[in-house]
């Protein structure tokens, strides 16, 4: 069987993009590790396919190299909502994108998508973390040779904040699979290491569950954000500085609670073809 498939990326955290809205009867679990291989298949850090949906506009799935699927990518929530435009799929703005973290809505901001990322989960039990703390910040780590001071946030999947002196020598081979891996996560988690740069820009290396390490991530710097403002070290609105480029994460507060997050970054598209699978 062949299909149709397009290539895109967001700060060079890459996708495979396939509509499957007509596509029935494919094991996307099985055959994602093929697509998403390098040099045997097109190459990519995720799959993500556009379905349909019977709460919002449109489904997105997404899927890691190891089969496993997650709930929730913005880097892929923006090349999906920018698919949608560009192909006529769809003029209205914001859409309404179901995915496994409730329903996000993407909307195009001059040449950039700008998602509204919804409410970032602090208690550990919604993240989810094996602790009896009622907030994980600064909360050591131990793993090897040091220990790691980690503030943990779900923005719909799970991330673990890492401020560090330097992120630039880190051996994050060896970290982040350990942290990723770790009993504490009863799901696995993303890893960001941070530096801070200046009062409101951080520089960041992400280690994605299921992935390795991304050139970006962008429910990571949406938990970079917000780790960092908990930690009271970032203001309202934010530049996280990952490999691929940059974005731009602006948070919302009542009553000193952090109530809504908002990423703005850019979607691209690479080139389309056809595979036999």
């Amino acid at each position: 069987m062949k299909i149709n498939f397009t290539k895109m990326h967001g700060l060079g955290n890459d996708f495979v993009v396939i509509d499957t809205r007509d596509i029935h009867g494919i094991d996307w679990k099985g055959i994602a590790g093929f697509l998403l291989n390098r040099r045997f298949g097109i190459g990519a850090d995720q799959l993500l396919l556009l379905d349909s949906s019977l709460r919002a506009d449109f489904r997105m799935r997404i899927f890691n190299p190891d089969g496993s699927e997650v709930e929730m990518c913005g880097n892929g929530i923006r090349c999906l909502a920018n698919y949608i435009w560009k192909n006529g799929i769809s003029d209205k703005s914001p859409l309404a994108i179901e995915t496994l973290a409730g329903v996000i809505r993407p909307e195009k901001v001059n040449e950039m998508v700008k998602v509204d990322m919804g409410r970032p989960r602090l208690k550990p039990e919604e993240i989810p973390v094996k602790v009896s703390e009622k907030l994980l910040i600064d909360y050591p780590l131990p793993i090897k040779d040091r220990t790691f001071h980690m503030t943990c946030v779900s923005m719909g999947n799970p991330h673990a904040v890492i401020l560090l002196e330097d992120i630039k020598d880190l051996d994050i081979h060896i970290y982040g699979p350990l942290i990723e891996n770790h009993p504490l996560f009863p799901k696995r988690i993303n890893v960001e290491f941070v530096k801070q740069e200046s009062e409101d820009t951080f520089l960041v290396r992400v280690w994605e569950r299921g992935a390795g390490e991304t050139l970006a991530c962008g429910t990571g710097a949406s938990a970079v954000a917000v780790a960092m403002r908990l930690k009271g070290l970032g203001g309202l609105r934010q530049r996280i500085i990952l490999p691929g480029g940059e974005l731009i994460i602006e948070l919302v507060e009542e009553a000193g609670e952090i109530t809504r997050v908002f990423m703005t970054g850019p979607a691209q598209e690479v080139f389309r073809g056809e595979i036999e699978i």
